[in-house]
């Protein structure tokens, strides 16, 4: 006995002494380390100096002002491009002072409460946006008042810290400006009044009409009991000009289109398909004690859509000219009509059901003929979201008429890649290719009819950078005398002057600070640097630039870029549990690109993990065969490449320890990190999945059916994580909110529904009365306590206990 009590006490020094010396046990997820997560945002606060976050040109002139951080907060600078001076947008006192007394607060010259403004008035004046309300000051006294108030209604349950890390724009079912005319399911920001013209509500005859007046000023055109009638301005008697407008299949108002003569108009007569409804129960309403139920329309994919025709009229004989639709048969949408200036025809852009063909229609305005003048045909999917240099959304939408349509610039990825091409607007055929190379077209800045040339903002064309990075240039109408206007290393945001002569250029990587350089378009000389950032306060605190990291995908040679993010107590003798921020939505590429002091990401690093984003195949804004990796296949999610580039960091670095791996991801994101869970349980042990689709048929229709496809077939069960929760190996914690009106709150119930018949162990965090949110502060405390609890080994501090002290973000 008295050896055993030896040989105990010899372990229990040993154990002791390795407690106190090996890096993998030394403490971590303390309280102090949640308090400093917590507070990091603030402590970061106003130590980079010199960080441009606006710029702006002022039109008609060759001055420009942008806001820097300053010690104690933001000013605004003007910039002269003639002259190259530089000096204070106004006396920021003097503002100060005047929208204190007239808004009630207490404001600061640096701690204005907008970071973007417009000159007005010849530059006498400045307006800007103040919690939605908009203001005017004069800049000779500085009387400031509001000249439009804000909207009313904001959205709930999201806190500002974590908009940054989810942005919701991910999920919203915005179409710039294109009507789309089948029922599809709103964003969040839109309510339920706002969901559709509704044009099948007859209108009696003691109401007005809202009328569309004919070019030429003489008559008005409207809906009346579904059919289109006309009369002449001022006038009361209406003739019609439909009579085959019903409750099942009427005429919608949004769609009517005068031809420029007044001699015809076009509208659609639209067949109403299935109105799905989703209930919502809002448990813990604010004003009453009893639960309140709320309905909204909500198309999922499969479901049956409205159906648009056009019909072309002729106003003189008051007779519809037919329109076959031979060569629109089954549109998801088409776009409102358009006509060509000289009345010849008008045009709609035909998008078919599925996604996979894409059409701009021509009509004869004589004979009602349809042609075809751009006919794209893929064999997975046309992204037929806009154009845009947003790295996180964009699609291949792109058309420009010149001259009246003589000719078209069209934007596709028939060869690979995103580009731009030169049709023939009378033919219908390509002239020719305009920009062609192994990278892509991000974005059209502007086009330049007169001199035939092209702005255009691209990326991968440069092999010795970030394939993602944004840089600007000119080209030819013809494809000739292509011109770089960017070529630092670096994401690049340009602003031109109105004359184009002069422009400045904002660049920053997530490991460099930003700079801004004003420079003459001519010989693209740099007249100036106007701005470099200051971080050197900021690196004394300890903070760390994050690592960008590249390592080869599935096939051996596409290069699969990420970041990597460290605590600021780093220490490479210790070895770190490694959690992945996953968003791998079809309609974007997320991993941060420009500099930032602070992300989300940092405040989970700070805990003891080594934080890390990636972009895998499947993603947007780099060939298209990497995006088509995600047709009929959202089960992917690139996980074959993130799990090879976490494997070559590892190779790397040894504190990157890969048996302590875990993910996290929001919406689609949501969906992601439990997919980790489901197909690749040996890589991925821990997961926290919020507001997830999981089910790809219980989602939105346009995201879903524009990766998934459509009709609705056996992959959609395949990539379903309901369908496959029985698989679920490892820890997981499920959040919803349950008024979510992006992601049905349903897709969560279902998983946790199968999760139960399956047997299995699983955290679930219910949100009354939150929308698509992981649930503000307390959403992201749970999570933080989620992986320190299951990576890291240790308990969280005992939050009911400290609940008064419970530090806040």
């Amino acid at each position: 006995m008295r050896r055993d009590r030896q040989w105990l006490g010899i372990v229990v020094a040993i154990v002791c002494l390795l407690s106190y010396a090996s890096p993998l046990v030394r403490a971590q997820g303390t309280r102090a380390d949640y308090e400093r997560a917590f507070a990091l945002r603030e402590r970061l606060e106003g130590l980079a100096l010199h960080i441009v976050d606006s710029v702006a040109w002022i039109e008609n002139t060759s001055r420009f002002w942008y806001r820097r951080t300053v010690k104690g907060g933001h000013e605004f600078v003007l910039v002269d491009a003639e002259t190259l001076a530089k000096r204070p947008a106004f006396d920021h006192a003097r503002l100060a002072a005047s929208l204190s007394r007239a808004m009630g607060r207490t404001y600061t010259p640096t701690t204005l409460p907008f970071s973007d403004l417009t000159f007005v008035n010849q530059e006498r004046a400045i307006q800007f946006t103040v919690a939605g309300a908009t203001w005017h000051c004069d800049l000779t006294d500085y009387a400031c008042r509001q000249i439009e108030s804000a909207a009313p209604g904001s959205p709930r349950g999201q806190s500002p810290e974590e908009l940054e890390e989810y942005p919701r724009e991910y999920d919203n079912d915005v179409h710039d400006g294109m009507v789309i005319l089948p029922t599809q399911a709103p964003s969040p920001q839109q309510t339920q009044q706002t969901r559709r013209p509704l044009p099948f509500a007859p209108i009696q005859s003691s109401q007005e009409p809202q009328v569309k007046p004919s070019p030429d000023g003489r008559w008005e055109a409207f809906i009346r009991n579904y059919n289109v009638f006309i009369r002449p301005k001022g006038k009361e008697a209406a003739i019609p000009l439909s009579y085959d407008g019903s409750e099942a299949e009427a005429y919608t108002f949004a769609s009517i289109a005068w031809s420029p003569d007044s001699r015809r108009l076009v509208a659609y007569r639209v067949r109403q398909g299935y109105r799905r409804q989703v209930h919502y129960i809002e448990s813990s309403p604010t004003d009453q004690l009893q639960p309140k139920l709320h309905t909204r329309e909500y198309a999922k994919p499969g479901d049956v859509l409205d159906v648009a025709h056009p019909v072309l009229f002729d106003v003189e004989a008051r007779k519809a000219i037919p329109i076959e639709n031979s060569l629109f048969p089954n549109p998801y949408s088409l776009s409102n009509p358009v006509w060509w200036k000289d009345g010849r025809a008008f045009t709609f852009e035909y998008n078919q059901r599925g996604h996979q063909v894409y059409r701009v229609i021509e009509v004869d305005a004589v004979t009602g003929t349809p042609r075809i003048l751009i006919n794209e045909e893929c064999p997975t999917f046309f992204s037929y979201r806009p154009l845009s240099p947003n790295h996180r959304e964009t699609g291949t939408r792109y058309r420009y008429d010149v001259h009246d349509g003589r000719e078209i610039i069209w934007a596709s990825e028939r060869d690979g890649w995103r580009h731009l091409y030169l049709y023939d607007g009378l033919t219908g055929k390509v002239k020719n290719q305009i920009t062609k190379g192994p990278w892509v077209v991000r974005g059209v800045v502007k086009v330049d009819e007169q001199k035939r040339q092209i702005w255009f903002q691209a990326s991968g064309m440069r092999p010795d950078q970030d394939p993602y990075f944004i840089h600007y240039y000119r080209i030819n109408f013809d494809g000739s005398g292509l011109l770089a206007l960017t070529e630092a290393n670096g994401d690049h945001v340009v602003r031109f002057s109105s004359d184009m002569k002069y422009y400045v250029d904002l660049w920053s990587r997530v490991d460099h600070p930003p700079v801004l350089e004003l420079r003459r378009t001519e010989d693209r000389r740099v007249l100036m640097e106007v701005e470099r950032g200051d971080i050197s306060e900021l690196l004394a605190t300890g903070w760390r630039l994050p690592e960008v990291f590249v390592a080869k995908g599935r096939d051996g040679e596409t290069d699969i870029w990420g970041i990597l993010i460290r605590p600021m107590n780093f220490d490479p003798s210790k070895k770190y549990p490694v959690i992945e921020n996953i968003y791998a939505g079809p309609q974007g590429s997320f991993v941060p690109k420009s500099f930032s002091v602070y992300t989300p990401m940092r405040s989970l690093a700070e805990l003891g993990f080594i934080v890390v984003q990636i972009d895998g195949m499947g993603t947007a804004n780099r060939s298209k065969a990497f995006h088509d990796v995600a047709w009929k296949n959202l089960r992917d999610a690139g996980f074959p490449d993130r799990i090879l580039w976490h494997k070559a960091v590892a190779a790397k670095y040894p504190y990157y320890d890969l048996t302590r791996v875990g993910i996290y991801g929001h919406s689609a994101g949501g969906q992601n990190a439990l997919a980790a869970l489901l197909f690749h349980p040996d890589f991925y042990k821990v997961a926290v999945s919020s507001c997830g689709c999981h089910d790809n048929r219980m989602d939105k229709i346009w995201w879903n059916e524009q990766w998934m496809g459509w009709p609705v077939g056996p992959h959609y069960v395949e990539s379903s994580n309901v369908e496959n929760a029985h698989r679920l190996r490892g820890k997981v914690l499920l959040i919803v909110g349950e008024l979510d009106t992006n992601v049905d709150p349903s897709s969560t119930m279902q998983v946790v529904n199968a999760l139960i018949k399956a047997n299995k162990t699983f955290d679930l965090l219910v949100l009354p009365g939150q929308g698509h949110t992981m649930g503000g502060t307390y959403g992201t405390r749970k999570m933080y306590d989620f992986f320190v609890h299951h990576l890291l080994g240790v308990e969280p501090p005992e939050w009911n206990a400290l609940s008064e002290e419970t530090p806040q973000q």
